[in-house]
């Protein structure tokens, strides 16, 4: 797996010495040479981790896998991901906006229900059968960041390989292997009317 993460430590040193500005605390690295055609379609996310209590609050007390399906028009500059998965006994069904960047394999959206912008990095897939992302969250005007790390599947069995490899990912994210959630199969559902959300701010 091609490593996510680049040390700052590395980077401040390398930098300096050209007079280029430091990055960030921790930099994501996107999937290397990223095609998005091929990232299209029909996912499953069967495993997550975050330093977001209430999201993992949320996710242990319903850890089913989710299906998403994922659709882009070649005209446009964004995604929608729709995901479906049930919820206290019934089927719900969400939409969202992606923004895409100047970066391939990393997009943007606004979580307006906690004011949070989100920027989304696939650090790592085949397309075929797996993709791992990271999010960077940061609540705002608090400023409050949480980190999310996801396995998405093209089917709802997943190679121990590459959970392993998922393992290594969220524990380059700060998380231990017992904080990850991995989400139970209990079959797909016909949702009723979608709710979508609004379209995200653009950022690049």
């Amino acid at each position: 797996m091609q490593r996510a993460v680049v040390s700052l430590l590395v980077l401040q040193w390398a930098w300096t010495l050209k007079g280029i500005p430091v990055l960030p605390e921790t930099y994501i690295l996107a999937q290397e040479n990223f095609d998005l055609g091929q990232f299209m379609g029909k996912w499953y996310e069967v495993a997550v981790v975050s330093t977001c209590p209430y999201y993992m609050q949320r996710k242990r007390g319903n850890p089913v896998i989710v299906t998403l399906e994922l659709k882009h028009v070649a005209s446009q500059d964004n995604f929608t991901m729709t995901a479906t998965n049930l919820r206290n006994d019934s089927c719900i069904q969400t939409s969202t906006v992606y923004s895409l960047t100047n970066t391939p394999g990393r997009f943007f959206h606004h979580v307006a229900r906690f004011g949070a912008d989100v920027d989304s990095f696939v650090v790592h897939t085949n397309y075929d059968e797996f993709a791992m992302m990271v999010l960077l969250g940061t609540e705002r005007p608090a400023e409050i960041k949480t980190t999310t790390v996801k396995l998405y599947s093209r089917s709802m069995v997943v190679k121990d390989a590459v959970l392993d490899d998922f393992k290594t990912l969220a524990r380059q994210q700060g998380m231990s292997d017992d904080t990850i959630i991995n989400n139970q199969n209990k079959g797909e559902c016909t949702p009723s009317e979608p709710v979508t959300e609004p379209t995200p701010k653009s950022q690049v």
